[in-house]
């Protein structure tokens, strides 16, 4: 018998996995004379092979039909967008009229939060995780203020009560029931960008709602990655990107969920011709009409050759289902986890919840020691060295490496080499 940690036990492992990788379909970077070891999908996702296809023929149809293109052949311009909204719809577990691919991920929290935050005197507040992503609470504050609030008293940022960042399902069920008579608006990560941690949606947009709150969602990070079940949730409103777990392409256009219940809202919003009904869109009326569901809260008209790539990568997420790939994933992440604490357990801190409900496919590490350095210049160190070795992972300060074994490319023996290059570092 084999030892898990050798690169034959791998092997062993990829050939007999139920889901067979689907690395074949994607564009792997080059080490040398080898691919690298890529685990950086939660920031950047690989290629696709059949995206420059779908570019290439946006790019021919543009030069042989020109303003035609928008309405010949099945892949036209003026409805292009809705080619990704049944596909969108699966993987987040919604209608296909409660999604939208639409500007980017900011940009359309933004545009959530002009219809989902109506801050009163009463109630001017929006509770958020502390140490969330830079832009969300950039956004959150700037919104926050917008409306002539202090964001210093009705920004509410919980803080972590868990050991490396982790938060407790019981503190934000505490912190929704403190803070609910002021609360307009919780608005959470599905997962916790530096440390790995996964939510139940279901679960925190019940607390909100419990306090007559509404509650909205960040999946950058689990798009792609988890299971979600969107429409389930409750949740109101959701966004996400395109350009980690989803293989769209760097700065790709973003996704947005809005439930079926505000399908006809008279929310405020900030409109835009392509959010009009589309059968008096081209009447070009004074009066606009949203369309019914997440399409009305479009303003432009899509772009095209954003679109294209992501139509390559949703095939592939098709092909497999969100289900097997979250199994994979779940055995992948497992066996990063097991060879970890095996082999690394003096080197390596895994700060992600050992729980795999409560987590993706990222594990986030902190190093102990190593090489007689320690704390961030020890990280920093093996970070660096990784990357000479061709296995690329992602740094997140002040001091923790992520690692997200993808289960649409990713394999066994990638995380074989992660851990033997580790081995290498630590040893010298």
């Amino acid at each position: 018998m084999t030892e898990p940690h050798t690169p034959a036990h791998a092997a062993a492992l990829d050939a007999a996995d139920p889901l067979p990788t689907l690395r074949g379909e994607f564009l792997i970077p080059r080490h040398g004379d080898h691919e690298q070891a890529y685990f950086v999908g939660n920031s950047l996702g690989l290629q696709p092979r059949g995206a420059r296809a779908h570019v290439d023929e946006v790019m021919d149809k543009w030069a042989m039909e020109a303003v035609e293109g928008h309405f010949t052949g099945q892949a036209q311009w003026m409805p292009y967008h809705e080619l990704v909204r049944e596909p969108l719809a699966r993987l987040v577990g919604a209608l296909p009229s409660e999604v939208v691919a639409m500007n980017s991920l900011t940009a359309n929290l933004h545009f959530m939060l002009v219809s989902f935050y109506r801050p009163t005197r009463e109630r001017p507040a929006i509770l958020m995780e502390a140490g969330a992503f830079p832009s969300d609470r950039y956004a959150l504050a700037s919104q926050v203020g917008f409306h002539g609030f202090d964001p210093d008293v009705d920004l509410i940022e919980l803080q972590p009560d868990g050991p490396g960042g982790l938060f407790s399902m019981e503190s934000i069920e505490r912190a929704i029931a403190e803070h609910g008579p002021r609360l307009a608006l919780v608005l959470w990560p599905g997962v916790q960008y530096r440390t790995g941690q996964a939510f139940d949606l279901a679960r925190i947009a019940a607390l909100a709602h419990a306090q007559g709150a509404l509650c909205g969602f960040d999946l950058a990070h689990g798009a792609g990655n988890l299971e979600l079940k969107l429409h389930d949730s409750g949740a109101d409103f959701a966004v996400w990107c395109h350009y980690k777990y989803l293989n769209a392409g760097p700065g790709a256009v973003a996704g947005c969920f809005v439930h079926e219940r505000h399908a006809r809202s008279d929310r405020p919003r900030f409109a835009g011709w392509w959010g009009h009904e589309s059968t008096t869109r081209f009447r070009m009326g004074p009066e606009f009409v949203p369309t019914p569901g997440a399409e009305g809260w479009q303003l432009s008209n899509p772009p095209i050759l954003g679109l294209a790539p992501l139509r390559a990568s949703l095939d592939l997420f098709d092909r497999v289902g969100m289900r097997a790939l979250r199994e994979k994933s779940l055995r992948l992440t497992g066996y990063l986890e097991s060879l970890i604490r095996a082999r690394l357990g003096e080197t390596l801190d895994i700060l992600t919840p050992i729980d795999p409900a409560q987590r993706g496919c990222q594990l986030s590490l902190r190093v102990i020691g190593g090489r007689g350095l320690s704390g961030r210049a020890a990280g920093r160190d093996l970070f660096d060295d990784l990357a000479r070795r061709g296995v690329l992972g992602d740094w997140r300060e002040p001091d923790v490496i992520r690692i997200s074994p993808a289960p649409l490319y990713n394999t066994h023996g990638d995380i074989v080499r992660f851990v033997k290059a580790v081995e290498d570092w630590r040893d010298g």
